[in-house]
Parts: structure tokens; sequence; C-alpha cells
């Protein structure tokens, strides 16, 4: 029925649900006094609540700060007439003369009270405070000054009572000049929520009054287009990351179209085979959800364009068997990561902005859906996630883009569910992609180049989120195709299957997390081991976090001069690296001469620590002829050093004077290199010439897709025949002519002609 409603209970919160379908006026504390007076009758009827719903059309949501006001009204208004019994303080006992005043004095109270405080609380103390000066202004007969001042005092006790509410406190500013029965002044503090009936995630969908607008950008197409904008808040560092998704620009007819349709879908139960392939579950919802809509719109004369057809069956996908609006955020190429933190419902959804930092969402989650989504996270990964094991970590594809799910729960979490989703690119990084984006040098890139066809062992270091894995990627893109590859990881973060589209011949395994154990799944030590027994190969390791550390080193010592073998580990330096493998990993001090080269990428801050750049910081050489510590025995050298002044990784000395052990024995292999440094330092050249030429191209012609691995692999490809070519041809290799080459093969690949 019409203005019934229900309590229920959402994570800790205590949520009013009221039912405004068919209600003669708009569900709206601010515009409608008959609105707000009849919730705060129903508060006083239920106790206080933390969130208030009206459930129309669409859901108008009023938070905790915002139902805390109706609060302290309920509890007032119970305070006057149950505590204070305001009603018996109007008689006078034992004064006849005041009787003639009761009811002037009984209206009054009466208005303020009874027709003004629930539904009109600013209205009802402008009306007193009025009230009160008329009284003290008036002249009374003489004897009937203790009539007046009593009524004075009743008016004074509401007044009070009036007083202490936080509504009133907000409201004093503006109420010079305040006319009784104007709402406009509610609009100020209390504005709803709006979210389609269809949706459980909330959204504020207008942006902030005060807020100064950064940029403002669109993601997708037509009709799934959705429209993000940056705003900095007054008085705050974190800027504010504000999106509309298409949901949120439906007309009336689609919003109630999806409504009809998902009651139909949730009814529908996937088999437990289709719950643990994400992919073709959305298929058969997608395919389920545009055939109903269809049916239903033509049965209500709603015409619909086959292209908004199936953006509405996207949305209903998305809000059934996906991740709701996350998946919107996660469209976005600027987003790395997205934090929901616990308890859900009680804050916003943040996320880590490329070029913006860490922002603060419009989009605040609903407890009811994330977990609905973390028995999806247990379904599909075949991982637990209960009391006794509290962390669950999984990736996922959703629509091309990779995403690593890491989700926590009591007792780790001792409010309920955490979620942080970290974004990987759909395509993988690429050594040209990272010297466009500054986070790399084309020197950088020649050497890296170098040192991978020179089969060593590398490993790459950071600290969180300093784009490691994305440089594991790109040099994984650096191996030819002639070579097979194996990668080992936990949680499935490398680009395997967009390689395996472009040719090559890679084999992932998904081993047991390091954090969550679970004997399902076999340990990373154990996948590592066994990468050996799988044949000739180059050896990709998500991340060393634990005890593989020492399968990695057999391998890196088995696999040396055969393939690449390569890794991710935390650590800010070369030292301290060394140190987190051998004093808490437990590696032998001889075992970590295995590792030839370790990279260091970190992030670089603005001195306002307000904005920060990825930068690899440093490319060193791990030597082979120390003893106890390789920091005091010269054990590490530096090849190339990040200059803060110039933004860049440039070559040391040593490297530039040949003093690299490393480079020097790819070199042995090599006839034509062998004892001629110059001819090796002229190829480390030509590789970042070739880099830097792809970057300049890509530039010149405002085509960045050539910078993306599908046209550098049959570039790196092209590279290594044409010099191969050439030196079998002539002997040797002019760079100006290889490049030359490389000019006319990349513009004829461009324009179509190969």
């Amino acid at each position: 029925m019409v203005c019934e409603y229900e309590i229920e209970k959402e994570g800790m919160l205590k949520i009013m649900r009221i039912n405004c379908r068919g209600c003669k006026y708009y569900p709206s504390l601010a515009d409608h006094r008959q609105c707000m007076e009849s919730t705060v009758n129903k508060i006083i009827q239920s106790s206080s609540v933390d969130e208030i719903i009206f459930e129309a059309e669409r859901n108008y949501i009023y938070d905790r700060k915002q139902t805390n006001l109706l609060n302290q009204i309920a509890r007032a208004y119970i305070h006057l007439f149950k505590t204070e019994d305001i009603l018996k303080h109007l008689a006078i006992p034992g004064r006849e003369k005041c009787s003639i005043h009761f009811p002037e004095r009984l209206h009054l109270v009466r208005r303020i009270l009874l027709d003004l405080f629930k539904g009109d609380p600013i209205g009802a103390y402008v009306e007193a405070v009025r009230s009160v000066r008329e009284q003290k202004a008036t002249i009374p007969p003489s004897g009937h000054e203790a009539c007046i001042q009593h009524t004075i005092n009743v008016l004074s006790m509401i007044l009070n009572t009036l007083e202490q509410m936080d509504l009133i406190k907000m409201a004093k500013p503006y109420l010079a000049g305040y006319v009784i029965g104007d709402r406009s002044i509610y609009r100020k503090f209390f504005e709803p929520q709006v979210k389609p009936s269809f949706m459980y995630t909330r959204l504020v969908s207008e942006p902030p009054i005060r807020g100064e607008e950064i940029t403002s950008y669109k993601l997708g197409v037509g009709d799934e287009q959705s429209i993000v904008s940056v705003f900095k808040l007054p008085n705050k560092s974190r800027l504010y990351y504000h999106i509309l998704p298409p949901e949120f620009r439906l007309g009336e007819e689609e919003y109630t179209l999806l409504e009809e349709v998902r009651d139909i879908l949730i009814k529908y139960k996937p088999r437990r085979e289709e719950f643990t392939d994400p992919d073709r579950m959305r298929e058969i919802f997608f395919n389920v959800a545009r055939d109903l809509l269809e049916e239903v719109a033509k049965n209500k004369n709603i015409t619909l364009t086959y292209t908004r057809l199936n953006a509405l069956a996207d949305m209903l996908v998305r809000l059934t068997v996906g991740l709701g609006l996350v998946e919107v955020i996660l469209q976005d190429e600027a987003i790395e990561d997205v934090y929901i933190n616990a308890p859900a419902g009680t804050s916003p959804i943040f996320v880590k902005h490329a070029e913006y930092g860490e922002c603060e969402t419009n989009i605040i989650p609903n407890p009811r859906e994330i977990e609905a989504w973390t028995s999806r996270f247990r379904m599909i990964s075949g991982r637990p996630l209960d009391e006794a094991n509290p962390v669950l970590d999984m990736s996922l594809n959703l629509n091309n883009v990779r995403v690593r799910i890491s989700t926590i729960q009591q007792p780790l979490s001792p409010y309920g569910y955490g979620i942080a989703f970290r974004r990987h690119r759909a395509r993988p990084w690429t050594l040209p992609l990272l010297i466009k984006h500054g986070s790399l040098s084309p020197m950088a890139a020649g050497l890296i180049s170098f040192l991978i066809d020179g089969a060593r062992t590398f490993l790459v270091a950071g600290t969180r989120g300093a784009g490691k894995t994305s440089l594991l990627s790109a040099m994984m893109v650096e191996i030819m195709r002639r070579y097979r590859v194996i990668t080992v990881e936990d949680t499935l973060e490398l680009p395997t299957d967009y390689l395996k589209n472009l040719g090559y011949n890679i084999q992932p395994m998904k081993v047991r997390s390091a954090i969550t154990g679970g004997m399902s799944e076999l340990s990373a030590a154990d996948g590592i081991r066994t990468s050996l027994r799988l044949g000739d190969s180059s050896l990709i390791i998500g991340e060393v976090r634990s005890k593989e550390a020492l399968a990695l080193y057999e391998a890196m010592r088995v696999g040396a001069l055969a393939n690449v073998v390569a890794g991710t580990i935390h650590g800010d330096s070369p030292y301290g690296v060394y140190d987190r493998l051998i004093n808490d990993l437990g590696v032998p001090k001889t075992s970590f001469k295995a590792t030839d080269v370790i990279i260091v990428a970190n992030k670089v801050r603005t001195p306002d620590q307000l904005s920060e750049t990825r930068r690899v910081t440093s490319i060193t050489e791990v030597r082979k002829h120390w003893e106890n510590d390789p920091l005091r025995e010269g054990g590490f050298l530096n090849l190339m050093q990040y200059d803060p002044k110039k933004d860049s990784l440039e070559p040391t000395r040593d490297l530039l004077e040949g003093e690299s052990e490393i480079v020097k024995s790819v070199a042995s292999n090599v006839r034509e290199w062998v004892g001629n440094w110059d001819e090796v330092w002229k190829n480390i050249e030509l590789r970042s010439k070739v880099k830097q030429l792809l970057v300049d191209i890509s530039n010149e012609v405002g085509d960045s897709s050539i910078l993306e691995a599908d046209f550098v692999v049959q570039y790196n490809d092209v590279f290594h025949d044409k010099y191969k070519q050439v030196l079998e041809e002539y002997g040797s290799v002019d760079t100006n002519d290889m490049i030359e080459e490389l000019r006319a093969w990349i513009k004829a690949k461009i324009s179509g002609g190969l």
C-alpha cells in the first residue's frame, strides 16, 4: 500500500524503506511538508533509523547525516510531549485571571507543535521566536503579568528544545526575512541520492555545488557512454571523481522496462559450470535479457532500436551477473585501482587515478550487492573465503579489461567485506609505450632489449603500484616468438591470453596463493620446479613472495645462458632486494649471484606530494665476485641511473666505458662482438634508436596504436630479420641504413602497403 514502510538491516545500517508508488505528492523531504511529517511520524513509531529510502519509479535515498536530522526532530517531539508533557504547562493552577488567555495560548502552542513541528521545524522555530518577541512586547492588563510570563516560559521551553537540533543550528544563518511555509531553505540540508529502482548501488547524480571542475571526459561510445568529471573541493586535498553512467540517463519508459525485466531475470538460476565460466555466463544472460527486453517492449508498445536494445541488455548483465557500476569505472583507462572499504554502504568507493591520484567517487556500494559479488568470487576462483580463510585473491576479465581482485572479510576485516580491484591494461605494455609515457628512456629500452635477447636473468623490483608487472609485461613482448614462454602466477595478471593470440608459444601456470594457502592448488615452488620439466622455455614469475624464491633461483641457475628467467619482487633498491631474498626468504648468498640484472621501478613525487609519476630509476648488474656483502664488495654495478633533473634514465660511466660483465658475457656468445666493445655498444644504440623511431612516427602521424603489442611484436620480428639479412650480406650493419629501412616498413605498414 501507498506510504507503508518496513525496517530492514543492511550490514550495520538500519534502513527504513517507504513505498511511495502511487503517492499523491513527490517523495521529497525538502519540497513537501506532508512527506517530512509523515516520515517523522514513522520514525516516532519505529525508533531511530540510519537511512531512509523512498521507493518509487526511482529510489530516493537520504543518508545517515540527513536521516539523523529527522531522528532529532522525532526525539525532540517525544521529549516535549512525553517527558515535559508540554500541554499540562498551558494551564496555570490557582490563577483565574489567566483562564481568559488559555484559548490563545493553546492555539499558539498547537500551531507550533502540531501543525509545524514535524513537517516544518524551521517554521516552528521562527514562529516560536516571533511569538516570544510579541509576548514580551505586549503590555498586559493589570494583574495579568504572570499570565504573559507563563506563556513566554512555555514558548521558551519549546525554543530550547528546537535550538538543540542540528537542523536549526545550520538554518540560523539563513533565517533573516524567512517566510513560514517557504520550503526552499530545506533544499540546503536535504538532497537525496537518486538511483534507479532496479539497482542496489547508490550514486550522487548531481555534481558538487562548490566544486571546481578540473577535467571532464567521456567513456565508451553511443548508448553506452558515461560522463566523468573530476572536481577540486574546497579545503580538501583529495579530488572528487564524479561519474554519470548510462543507467542514470534513461527515460521513464526504459526505467520501467528495465525494472520489469530485471525482476524476471534474477529468477534465472545458472548452472554451476556457467558460474565458473564468467564469459559464458555473461553471454547467456545477455541473450536472455535481450530477448526479454524485446518481448516486454513489444507488449508495452515501446520502440527500441537494435543498438538501444543491446545497450539496455548490457546494463542488465552488469547489474545481475556483473559488478554493477564498478564495471563502468573500470572502463576508464585512467583508473588503476578501485577500493571498497568495510563496512560497505557507509562510505563511497575510492579510486586511484593515473593523473589525479586517489579520488573519492560519487558511488556508494550496497552491502547486499557486495555479498553477492563475494559469493561469485568464491565460485569463479574455486578458492575459499570464510572465517578460516578471510583473504581471497583472483583475477577476472570484464569486457576485455583484466582485473585483479583482492577480498578480505571477518575476522581480518572486523566490519565485513573489503575489496580492492587492480585494473590492468587491456593490452600489454610495450617498451615504446613506456618511452612515450616517460617511464623509460630510449637507451634503457635498447639495453633491456639487448639483455633479453642475451637470455639474462632479471628481477624487476619496486614498491607497491610502481609498475613492476607493467614493465615485466613489456619485457615479455620483447621475447621473440620463436621461444616458448612459461608463466607462474598465483593470481593471473600477466597478459598471457593476449600474447597467445599474437602467436606466442605460451603456457600459463596458476599456483597456490602465498597468502591464503589452501591445498587444492600446487605451491608456487612446486610450480616453478614443474616448469623446468616442461621443456626449454623462458620462465616468467608473476611475483616472488615467499619460499618459491629458492625454486626461482634453482630455475635461474638452470636457465641461465639458455632462456630468459624473470620475475617481480617488492624492494626499493638492489640492496633492498638482496636483503629481502637473503634475510626474509632464505635464499643462499651464492644463489643470489644467479641474478644478472635488477631493474628498479618507483614512484617519483612532485614537491607538493600531491601527484606522482612512475619511472624506472635504475638498471643494476649483479656481479659474481663477492663473498658476504655485495654493497660493500662492489657486487652491484649501476648500468643506468635516474636523473631527476632531466627526468630520464641515463647510462652511467661504467656502462659507457664497457665495464659491464653481463653485457660482455652476452657479447662473448656472438662471434662478431667478441673483444669488440664498439660493436656491442653500437648494437645497444641501434636498438634504442629503433624503439625511439616507433615513438617518433607515432607522434608524427598521431597514431598511438603502432605502439601497442600487436604492432610492436611484428616490428621486433622485422628488425631481427632485417638485421640478420644485412649482417649475412654485408658483414656489418649500418645504423642509419637500418633505421631508414625500418622507417619505410613502418610507413608502408601504416598506409596498408604491407
